[in-house]
């Protein structure tokens, strides 16, 4: 008798982890994107920068690990970091959105980065790209081109040191 409530309630924990598993979400189910768009740049120009709020739903912090698309043939995840006295972008391993809370994406700091672009990217356009998260979920993004203003609130990514691109 023993050894079959022993096998139950074996039986039972792992249907419960299973089901706990099952039952939580993974990043792209938990992580929305809210209004994004990529920056229209000048002909000739090989690389802009793409700009969104990310919201976390979860009870879990996830991570934006990096991204892709055919409009461009590398997509990297930047920040812009003061050194020497200078605003300079940078590329990093991650964006981190915290549990419940979200990241904003936007000039002049967090932004992903669309490096060698295949085509010029023209005001009213859509470029589509994926995030990649931490635990290998993806989201796709569908974004509208937008001009280099746009966006953009007074002192953001203007003067101040900060160096747009």
């Amino acid at each position: 008798m023993n050894t079959k409530w022993n096998a139950l309630v074996l039986g039972a924990a792992m249907v419960g982890q299973f089901g706990a598993a099952a039952w939580a979400g993974n990043a792209a189910q938990e992580v929305r994107v809210e209004a994004p768009y990529v920056r229209a740049v000048p002909p000739g120009t090989p690389n802009t920068g793409g700009f969104m709020v990310l919201k976390n739903s979860g009870s879990s912090a996830h991570a934006v690990v990096s991204g892709r698309s055919s409009a461009s043939q590398h997509v990297e995840l930047h920040t812009h970091r003061m050194e020497g006295g200078m605003m300079k972008m940078r590329p990093i391993e991650k964006i981190e959105i915290p549990a419940g809370g979200e990241t904003v994406l936007k000039p002049g700091d967090l932004h992903v980065m669309f490096i060698n672009l295949v085509s010029e990217l023209k005001e009213g356009q859509e470029v589509g790209f994926t995030l990649v998260f931490e635990d290998g979920s993806e989201t796709m993004v569908m974004a509208p081109v937008k001009k280099v203003m746009e966006g953009m609130k007074m002192g953001e990514g203007m003067g101040h040191g900060k160096k747009m691109h």
